[in-house]
Order: structure tokens, then C-alpha cells, then sequence
């Protein structure tokens, strides 16, 4: 799916994104991806919702972020407690859902000027 241009173009936005890529200004990633609206895209070492650890939520809190929408892949799931001391402990929410959703509302916050970090679980080219 293609999004339309916002008036936020100088911060990352998602610009399209199917079940196995993501759009970033126009740049495609296959692979998992951190994306903060101030920062260039990095990628964020994830292979599958199963191979998530603790230390893959460290980083995305070493970020920074009020929030934090996790998209879980094609379909939307949660992630157990014990995976998130270090959001928690930095009282950094989470919210859990689907690729597709979790695009379109990164988009929505981060126009906001919310301080958002989208973390994207993506398949990868390994993944297909």
C-alpha cells in the first residue's frame, strides 16, 4: 500500500509497505527496522516475534520514546511482560499490533509531534 505525502516530510515517514517491506521516505527495507521520526531508520536485529529478547527492548528504550507501537508482523500479537523491565522501568508504552496498523498509526503520532519509535518486525530476505 502507497501512502499519500503529509506535511511532515522532513521527519521518517512511512510512505508505503506490504506484509514483507516497508517504505521509509520513499527508501524500502525488508528487514526488521527501529524508526524514530527524527532519525534515520536503523535496523533493529529481530528475526520473528519468537526470537524477541529482553535486550532488543533495551534498545528501542535506549531511544528514548514516550511510546513505542510494535508491529508484530501480519498478524497482531503481545508480548509477555517479562521481555519489557526496560521499557517499564522507564515507563515507556507499548503497543502491540499488526504490521499494516502499526504503520498507519506511527504515521499518526509522529505527525502529531508525538515521540514515537515504531519497531518493525519484518520477515527479512532469510525470512522468504
Amino acid at each position: 500500500m502507497k501512502l499519500h505525502a503529509t506535511q511532515t516530510q522532513q521527519y521518517q515517514t512511512v510512505t508505503g509497505y506490504e506484509d514483507d517491506w516497508i517504505e521509509i521516505n520513499a527508501v524500502r527495507f525488508e528487514d526488521s527496522l527501529l524508526v524514530l521520526p527524527e532519525l534515520a531508520p536503523r535496523p533493529w536485529k529481530v528475526t520473528s516475534f519468537e526470537s524477541l529478547e529482553p535486550a532488543h527492548f533495551d534498545a528501542v528504550a535506549d531511544t528514548d520514546p514516550d511510546l513505542v507501537i510494535l508491529g508484530t508482523g501480519e498478524r497482531q500479537r503481545f508480548v509477555p511482560p517479562r521481555l519489557l523491565t526496560a521499557l517499564m522501568a522507564r515507563r515507556i508504552g507499548l503497543e502491540c499490533m499488526d504490521n499494516r496498523a502499526a504503520c498507519r498509526t506511527y504515521n499518526i503520532l509522529m505527525a502529531e509531534g508525538r515521540k514515537v519509535a515504531l519497531a518493525l518486525i519484518l520477515p527479512g530476505k532469510a525470512g522468504r
